[in-house]
């Protein structure tokens, strides 16, 4: 959600036959609908977009307006499962520790900025998918000697 409006993952899904949109026009897509949300620091979005040619995981990160266009298609059995309120942007590093208003330390999800209602299970897809490409980005990184 930003700032009280949800990104509409249905508004930009039909990408079937001469409609096909690329990466690049698709993303110019949604950060012109951004634009139109709220104020647009365009260094740190040019410094995403670096951040995006690192590794498939920050991609996915950086890209769930695409998961939500595509997902629907990817995982069609699962796309008529009951809806509920979930992350959306559902990725590991979506999860961490912080202190709660009694002071205690505390685990959990900590990230809802873009939460939707969706079929339960894309968040748990979003959240297998991330974790692989996460591992596989580790065992790139390290390597035994």
């Amino acid at each position: 959600m930003i700032r009280g409006r949800v990104w509409d993952q249905r508004r930009l899904a039909d990408t079937s036959g001469l409609h096909r949109m690329t990466f690049q026009r698709d993303n110019a897509a949604f950060e012109h609908w951004l634009r139109k949300q709220c104020d647009v620091v365009e260094a740190d979005l040019a410094h995403k977009h670096e951040r995006m040619q690192k590794d498939a995981f920050t991609f996915l990160r950086a890209t769930f307006f695409r998961w939500a266009q595509r997902i629907e298609k990817l995982c069609p059995k699962l796309k008529d499962a009951p809806a509920v309120l979930s992350v959306g942007d559902m990725h590991i590093e979506n999860y961490g520790t912080w202190r709660d208003a009694e002071g205690r330390l505390v685990w959990g999800i900590n990230d809802f900025d873009e939460a939707a209602v969706i079929p339960y299970p894309f968040d748990l897809v979003r959240l297998a998918t991330s974790a692989r490409l996460a591992k596989s980005q580790v065992d790139n990184r390290v390597r035994p000697r």
